[in-house]
């Protein structure tokens, strides 16, 4: 399996600190990249990370506030300086579009890349290639927001003592994967369904069906928690998650690595993100994230 991980390029919650970059998010899978939510400062903490405009295939923007996408400027005239070779599709919320227009054409440039435009209008499924499924579900923000979920399709895993007993070994097992059956043996005796690997960004909102829906059975779930639950109220009102929240939407949906980020400035200890995670009874691998880390998503459920 080609690389699948996680580069934290920004983590601020609306400004920037001395210590965290606006925000942005890298998704490598499988030779792809998606990049989400590209805040001021995205182009520069890509060369940071040794993340190239070559590498990336889709932009998806969550909703059109400033530290979510005033680096899209920025981002979309590198991809075209640097002559990115395959297309690349921007994602955004539809009632948006007069924003993403102007930030694609804030200044003079030379276009030379195939920048396909895919608003998002409701929930559902916006792309389906060999590799993934790219979703989408609405959230709860003052503007229209939504979280986005890559969905790998589900495999078959062999299992060697089945085949054995049947007698397949060797070329034969590639000939009974391709063709679903060989000598009167289907590929249901010898095999089991092998469930895809799931990603989800969930981004400014407050708790709804969508964030639910997003983070249910995900392996690894990167999503806001601007606030300590101490503040939950402010949290409600600006239509953002707690720490706590957050940790209750992964154990709730059985989350098996939980990325917290989008931090408030008013918070200088990271840990304290982390405490509250645990006390709200998520058990699972938990990651407070930090600028330009890179985190693998879980290996395969045996």
């Amino acid at each position: 399996m080609s690389v699948r991980e996680l580069v934290v390029l920004g983590t601020a919650s609306q400004v920037p600190t001395r210590h965290r970059n606006h925000n942005g998010y890298v998704l490598l899978w499988d030779g792809e990249g998606i990049l989400f939510d590209p805040g001021e400062g995205t182009q520069r903490q890509m060369l940071r990370a040794s993340v190239a405009a070559h590498d990336l295939n889709r932009i998806c923007v969550t909703h059109f506030h400033g530290d979510h996408s005033l680096g899209l400027a920025g981002v979309i005239q590198r991809i075209n300086l640097d002559r990115v070779p395959h297309p690349v599709t921007a994602h955004y919320p539809g009632s948006g579009q007069r924003f993403f227009d102007r930030l694609r054409y804030a200044t003079a440039y030379r276009e030379t890349v195939d920048l396909a435009q895919a608003p998002v209008t409701a929930d559902g499924v916006l792309a389906d290639t060999p590799s993934y499924r790219l979703e989408t579900a609405k959230l709860s923000h003052p503007v229209e927001s939504y979280g986005y979920r890559v969905v790998e399709p589900d495999g078959r895993r062999m299992l060697p003592a089945l085949l054995a007993e049947h007698g397949i070994k060797g070329p034969d097992v590639g000939v009974l994967q391709r063709e679903g059956s060989l000598r009167g043996v289907t590929l249901d005796e010898v095999s089991e369904v092998r469930r895809g690997q799931r990603f989800a960004f969930v981004m400014d909102t407050r708790l709804c069906d969508g964030v639910h829906a997003l983070a249910e059975g995900c392996d690894m779930l990167v999503i806001e928690s601007t606030f300590l639950d101490e503040d939950h109220q402010l949290a409600s009102d600006h239509g953002h998650l707690t720490a706590g929240q957050a940790a209750g939407v992964a154990r709730d949906g059985g989350v098996r690595h939980l990325v917290l980020t989008h931090f408030s400035q008013r918070y200088a200890d990271p840990s304290l993100f982390e405490q509250q995670a645990r006390a709200a009874g998520f058990e699972g691998e938990l990651t407070v994230a930090r600028d330009l880390l890179r985190v693998p998503l879980p290996k395969r459920t045996p």
